[in-house]
């Protein structure tokens, strides 16, 4: 059993917690995800490192409120328990050689990039963090980028806070004007990372993203959470994001079949959430 440290609402469907967890703090780098089932009954789900306090033995995650899982493990309170958490999975983020990076999140999506621009910032790279949100009340995390970033960067769709737009907006703009990184990492969405992607491949500058699909049981033996690159000579090849990610060369993935293949549960998603809320709420 692990325990909840600490427990943070960071907006109204996004929550934060430290989870006492002292081999993984020990050992998780950054890119790196845990697999936790809350009861043991429960199924299991991955979640991305946000961050870990090896001294404490703590392990940070931050998950947005979607699906049934998600929300029983809302209603745990700080004190409580959770039934497993399997980790570090997954490779970390690469970063040797890279000098002057743009790290590009998107919603709760920034909850990864976060440790990724952190990281980065502590090896002496420059920094520049674009983070957006439909909205200001959706706004996550703007402390800490600035914290980690030389320069950050702040989007909404609607308007209401910082400059309105997408994230691609003033990307697109520090491209166009001549400016270079070594290499973009984008976080987030599906359609945003593919958008980021497509803004950056022009300039041929090395993009990569970090893939979130469906996951068991986080060795590859599943197969659920496979995804499909497409090589420069057309051969399309198959990889798993628990064990050959969660991060890939952005120019390769095929973005519309791992669209297509996120799409095939969100029924029974819901219709799972539904009825986990009614149940904990009677």
């Amino acid at each position: 059993m692990y325990e909840i440290i600490t427990k943070k609402e960071l907006n109204p469907t996004v929550t934060e917690m430290h989870i006492k967890a002292p081999l993984v703090a020990k050992k998780a780098k950054p890119g790196q995800f845990i697999i936790l089932r809350v009861d043991e009954d429960g199924e299991r789900i991955p979640l991305t490192v946000a961050g870990v306090n090896p001294e404490e033995g703590t392990v940070r995650i931050i998950f947005q409120i979607v699906g049934a899982t998600t929300f029983k493990l809302n209603e745990k309170q700080e004190g409580g328990f959770i039934q497993d958490f399997v980790g570090p999975l997954g490779e970390a983020t690469k970063t040797e050689g890279i000098k002057k990076v743009c790290i590009v999140g998107g919603g709760v999506g920034c909850a990864i990039a976060l440790p990724v621009a952190e990281e980065f910032h502590r090896l002496g790279a420059e920094v520049t963090s674009i983070i957006g949100f439909r909205s200001k009340n959706l706004l996550i995390l703007e402390d800490e980028f600035t914290a980690c970033s030389d320069r950050l960067i702040v989007m909404t769709d609607d308007g209401s806070y910082a400059r309105q737009g997408n994230v691609t907006v003033p990307l697109k703009e520090m491209l166009e004007a001549g400016e270079r990184f070594d290499e973009v990492i984008t976080i987030g969405p599906l359609i945003m990372m593919k958008f980021v992607v497509a803004a950056v491949k022009p300039f041929g500058i090395p993009c990569t993203v970090s893939m979130n699909p469906i996951m068991i049981d986080g060795t590859g033996m599943c197969g659920g959470c496979r995804l499909t690159l497409v090589k420069e000579d057309g051969t399309r090849v198959t990889r798993f994001a628990c064990v050959d990610g969660p991060d890939f060369n952005g120019y390769e993935v095929d973005f519309d079949e791992a669209m297509s293949r996120g799409r095939m549960y969100m029924y029974f998603e819901r219709r799972a959430y539904d009825e986990t809320c009614n149940l904990l709420k009677k």
